[in-house]
């Protein structure tokens, strides 16, 4: 059984480390307003990578949350991946600069895929595709914006790019605790030779020991309201992870 990639989530909102509810940004809860100090913690807990998300650069197309982001950087050596309003290449430079291991780029997959390929051709293996989907179809814009494309659809035209992975995200399901969705991420996984991150409704180890177990290959899985809450422990979430519980 493969070891699934642990990412714990770092979302920012006005400074904040805080968790949504389905995208909802009315629905956000601050969880520390310290993310520097949250990232230092995880660091200690553990984990190896860091997940973190400018959700007002989400919505607004460019970086709000950035002397955060800077702060989160300055205070942990772990390796970060960092989403959310990264619309060019002169972003792309600029972050990769300041230390981050690897950008995700969501609605740039949908509304500007030269730009993506041309920053996966410059950066390969250092761009990750977010695919945010509600109903079966990709939204982008902070979830705000409606293509009509399947996830599918999305990351086919990303196969050979240089692409490190693909973040694929049940938005119905992110924050509410109910459950990862196994069968569309793994069906996302069996088409694909991008690696797929699971992402949306961790709620229990046993979300991650059913990721591990699927017979379609999941490179990793996000993770954020659970362990914020203590429904998850970094324990458990380890075990499960490499396959020491059974789902």
């Amino acid at each position: 059984m493969k070891k699934l990639t642990l990412y714990p989530a770092i979302d920012l909102k006005e400074g904040n480390c805080v968790r949504l509810t389905q995208g909802r940004m009315e629905s956000a809860t601050i969880y520390n307003s310290n993310p520097a100090e949250q990232a230092k913690a995880f660091e200690e807990a553990g984990f190896e990578w860091l997940h973190i998300v400018d959700l007002d650069g989400a919505f607004s197309g460019k970086s709000e949350n950035a002397d955060a982001v800077e702060a989160i950087l300055g205070a942990t050596s772990l390796k970060t991946q960092l989403g959310g309003g990264i619309r060019s290449m002169t972003d792309v430079d600029a972050w990769f600069e300041r230390g981050v291991s690897r950008l995700i780029l969501g609605t740039a997959a949908v509304r500007d895929p030269d730009f993506v390929r041309a920053a996966a051709g410059a950066f390969p293996d250092r761009i990750v595709i977010g695919v945010d989907a509600r109903d079966g179809l990709v939204k982008t814009d902070g979830w705000d914006g409606d293509t009509g494309q399947s996830a599918l659809e999305v990351v086919k035209t990303y196969e050979n790019q240089g692409v490190a992975a693909v973040i694929y995200t049940d938005i119905s399901r992110d924050g509410a605790l109910t459950g990862v969705n196994v069968d569309a991420t793994a069906a996302l996984a069996s088409v694909t030779a991008i690696p797929v991150i699971a992402s949306g409704g961790v709620a229990s180890s046993k979300d991650i020991s059913a990721l591990a177990a699927s017979p379609s290959p999941i490179e990793g899985v996000v993770i954020g309201r659970a362990l914020y809450d203590g429904r998850l422990s970094v324990d458990e979430a380890i075990a499960a992870a490499t396959g020491r519980n059974s789902p």
